[in-house]
């Protein structure tokens, strides 16, 4: 197949361009296809936090798995350590107003459920960065999505994938930088 292959490869770069019919006509047209931003996303070598920023959005996404044990809300004290590094980061960065905090769950579990737990996670964080974040100018907004905002597909190929599901299991903290 190779050599049929590299054989019809090498005659036709090497036959000379032939010019089209003179009874070809056709209308030319243009391709416009849309441009797409590139979001570049920054992840710690543990895989336990990521950054991306889109325009003036930051978005601060903590793996659950280092904030909270399984199926709890309750703040583990690493994340509380955690969430002060991220509540600097906002306190220098930040151009103030709103600053959403959105809880996230993999597929295991009810709709429900899940979407329950994912609130009760983000209003956990959210009561902790209230008394870290110092800028007198900046609203909290603590929403849960449960499992309808995957960052990864749980499953693939009919098989569930651990390391995307420990992704989609997240906080994520969004705040607009200065500009």
């Amino acid at each position: 197949m190779f050599r049929s292959l590299s054989l019809s490869l090498a005659l036709l770069l090497t036959s000379p361009p032939t010019a089209p019919p003179e009874s070809a006509t056709a209308v030319v047209e243009d391709l416009v296809l849309p441009v797409e931003d590139i979001i570049g996303e920054i992840e710690s070598l543990d895989g336990t936090e990521s950054e991306t920023q889109e325009g003036t959005q930051v978005t601060v996404a903590l793996t659950s798995d280092v904030l909270f044990a399984l199926d709890k809300w309750q703040l583990t004290a690493k994340a509380r350590q955690r969430l002060g590094e991220v509540a600097d980061k906002v306190n220098t960065e930040s151009a103030g107003g709103l600053v959403k905090i959105q809880g996230h769950t993999d597929d295991q579990g009810s709709d429900a459920y899940n979407r329950g737990l994912s609130q009760r996670r983000a209003q956990a964080v959210q009561q902790v960065m209230r008394g870290l974040l110092t800028g007198a100018d900046v609203t909290l907004q603590a929403q849960g999505y449960g499992e309808s905002r995957p960052k990864a597909p749980n499953i693939v190929d009919g098989r569930p994938i651990a390391k995307n599901r420990a992704k989609n299991r997240r906080v994520e903290i969004i705040y607009n930088v200065k500009q």
